[in-house]
């Protein structure tokens, strides 16, 4: 049986951390809040980055020969995430030389990687390459697996090893960051609003579903008295298939539109930097179609567009439920209603520019309590004592 190291007063938890990537999800999940870590309380933890501990040869994909090891020797827990960009395999082997040198083994995920629908981007690969199987090895054979909202913890329950411990772990945002304090740009006129859309490569489904909207909101008040601004474009140089992706987001996005544009189509920034996107909107969007995969999403939108006290407009899907109160902080949408609801609550929005501030200062009220990651970065510390001495006992 394992004995798991508590940490003292005199000795700090050394921490490896294992990013799966480079993306967002890895920058929330794991590269931020363990900076952040390090950064407040460096006085109890102690961190080393190895995004390939394994040692692969990057170019050619094999094992180098002789490896040591050295950085999971060191480690106390080896904190890793998602799916590496070197395989399935490679992620679940971390899992397992975790373990055979003793160390205490953290696996996280933002986004479902069981029973992905028909409709993702990726589902013909998940199925080919066996990844649902593997993350269902991971869950089943980590320490501690950490996700994002309670929808998914109980999408992953059924894959947990007996005893391990499963924790429901909030994204927060460093509002220290120059982009999350930027001043608000100021709107043409009172009844204007700017309707603005945040996204990656995975949301062909959902934006079908919400497609015409804009046209049909554009028709009731007026194309002079709205803006519709998306966001997450590839930047430009970028000919690869995201910006592929992108074109048919373009004609699902403006299917209808006529006659003056007002519409903004606009380029993806760093994690570290997309912040400035919210000093532009008035309200955010975040439409999703109901499915397993969108259920078991995170409310980050809410820790974004709150900060720049924006209400959030959105599907009644994942978590959102747990922080938008209709008319209170924005306004939840039943998926079943189709695109004639999405119209109305957002020609409200136009007719209602008061209702729009006071919702969005309600929102900023909860983003400012919940997900300032220099307020709750140090929970992190507690749950590692919390489950490790857990894991000491049982042993």
């Amino acid at each position: 049986m394992l004995s798991y190291f508590i940490m003292t007063e005199e000795k700090k938890l050394k921490i490896l951390c294992v990013p799966a990537n480079e993306g967002g999800c890895s920058y929330y999940r794991i590269i931020c809040p363990m900076k952040k870590l390090q950064e407040l309380h460096g006085d109890k933890v102690e961190i080393k980055w190895d995004k390939n501990p394994l040692g692969i040869d990057e170019k050619t994909g094999k094992w180098e020969e002789n490896w040591e090891f050295e950085n999971m020797k060191w480690a106390d827990i080896v904190f890793t995430q998602n799916l590496s960009n070197f395989g399935g395999p490679y992620t679940a082997r971390i899992v397992g030389k975790a373990k055979e040198f003793g160390c205490f083994v953290h696996y996280d995920t933002e986004v479902l990687l069981t029973n992905i629908y028909e409709g993702h981007r990726l589902y013909d690969v998940y199925k080919e390459k066996g990844l649902e199987e593997i993350a269902s090895f991971i869950y089943n054979n980590a320490d501690l697996v950490t996700v994002t909202q309670r929808k998914f913890a109980e999408r992953v329950v059924p894959h947990m090893g007996k005893g391990n411990a499963l924790a429901i772990v909030k994204n927060t945002i460093d509002y220290n960051l120059p982009c999350w304090n930027m001043p608000k740009t100021k709107v043409k006129k009172k009844n204007y609003v700017r309707f603005g859309w945040v996204g990656g490569i995975h949301h062909e489904q959902d934006l079908r579903y919400f497609s015409g909207v804009p046209h049909l909101v554009n028709q009731r008040v007026g194309r002079e008295n709205c803006q519709w601004d998306f966001y997450g474009h590839p930047p430009p140089g970028n000919t690869d298939w995201q910006t592929d992706v992108w074109k048919k987001y373009q004609s699902i996005i403006l299917r209808g539109f006529k006659g003056g544009k007002n519409w903004n189509i606009h380029h993806a920034l760093q994690p570290d930097r997309y912040g400035q996107f919210y000093a532009n909107m008035d309200v955010a969007l975040a439409p999703l179609e109901m499915n397993d995969f969108n259920d078991s999403k995170s409310e980050i939108k809410v820790a974004e567009c709150g900060r720049y006290k924006i209400p959030l407009i959105a599907s009644n899907v994942g978590c959102y439920d747990e922080w938008i109160k209709d008319g209170e902080t924005g306004f939840l949408i039943d998926p079943k209603k189709g695109i004639s609801e999405w119209v109305r609550i957002l020609t409200l929005c136009v007719k209602k520019p008061d209702l729009v501030k006071r919702m969005g200062e309600n929102l900023h009220q909860l983003t400012e309590e919940n997900f300032d990651m220099n307020k709750k970065v140090k929970d992190r510390i507690t749950l590692y004592e919390e489950v490790m001495k857990n894991e000491s006992k049982d042993s």
